[in-house]
């Protein structure tokens, strides 16, 4: 089992691990903290975008020498193989770490694994250590994986009379959610990425034209691009039909300020909700209140 101190030095390394969101796409986001022989942190890493270093390398480089019979704590397992990156368990098994503790398995880890390899070499390996904070970062990765799709997100404001408003949400909040993304895709159909050049170019590259629809062909298409997170950002019957179909698998919405009593006419607005959904998360932001919701086809999948 993970000691105490393996699991703060976890929680660190997810904590370090979401800095690499909206970025390293199509690779995940991971982080590693490197704990010397007296579970003191020596050195801390994540990994920034494919083709550079990875966080166990960034994280070994920063703690040198005092690496040497230590532990590492990352959030994914160590990768496997050569690609334009050396294996990172070859690089822990040269730094001379003693014990590697790792949250999650990679499904995509090559021959019999990266744990394995560790174990073979002499390594001490913990699996599965706070599993489900992992996720809080990882999970889009995992889920575009599995789905062969990037893993989407969609927001929209709502005005105070109960009707879906075409303009994008708050600039402050769309500038905050963006940069977890690898694209953001606007109503009117036009796709950016979410942090303007923050991938790499040989791995990643956003179609030009105007007019990408959210239909299972055209989001395989982006996976194929690099793409595993987006944003769709404003309200459109499209974004409403894919959310309800579990294409789209959270949704956010702004309900704009109003009056402690507001009347409406009853049947002549639709729902400013979504449909076929669960209602995990609000919270109050000056001149809106957000809500974000769970398409219940995606549960229910």
């Amino acid at each position: 089992m993970a000691t105490a101190v393996e699991e703060e030095a976890m929680r660190r390394a997810i904590g370090i691990s979401a800095f690499g969101l909206g970025a390293t796409s199509p690779n995940p986001p991971v982080g590693c903290v490197i704990l010397d022989v007296e579970g003191h942190v020596v050195g801390e890493g994540y990994h920034r975008r494919k083709g550079e270093s990875h966080a166990e390398v960034n994280a070994l480089a920063a703690a040198g020498e005092r690496a040497q019979g230590g532990t590492a704590v990352v959030t994914l397992e160590p990768c496997n193989h050569s690609g334009r990156t050396p294996p990172c368990r070859q690089a822990l098994i040269d730094a001379g770490i003693g014990r590697v503790v790792i949250a999650l398995m990679d499904p995509t880890s090559r021959e019999e694994g990266g744990a394995a390899r560790l174990r073979i070499a002499g390594i001490d390996v913990e699996e599965d250590v706070l599993v489900e904070e992992a996720r809080l970062v990882i999970g889009p990765w995992l889920e575009s994986l599995g789905r062969g799709v990037p893993d989407v997100e969609w927001c929209y404001v709502a005005t105070s009379a109960g009707a879906l408003a075409q303009a994008s949400i708050p600039d402050g909040e769309l500038q905050r959610a963006r940069v977890c993304f690898d694209a953001v895709l606007a109503s009117y159909g036009a796709l950016e990425e979410g942090t303007a050049d923050a991938h790499n170019r040989d791995v990643f590259f956003l179609p030009s034209d105007v007019g990408i629809d959210l239909s299972y062909l055209a989001l395989a298409d982006l996976y194929s691009r690099g793409v595993r997170s987006l944003l769709v950002n404003g309200w459109s019957a499209e974004a409403a039909a894919a959310f309800a179909e579990g294409r789209i698998k959270r949704a956010t919405v702004y309900l704009e300020s109003q009056e402690p009593s507001a009347g409406r006419e009853l049947g002549t607005v639709a729902s400013s909700l979504p449909v076929a959904a669960r209602l995990v998360s609000m919270t109050r932001i000056p001149e809106h209140v957000s809500m974000t919701f769970v398409s219940s086809q995606d549960i229910a999948s």
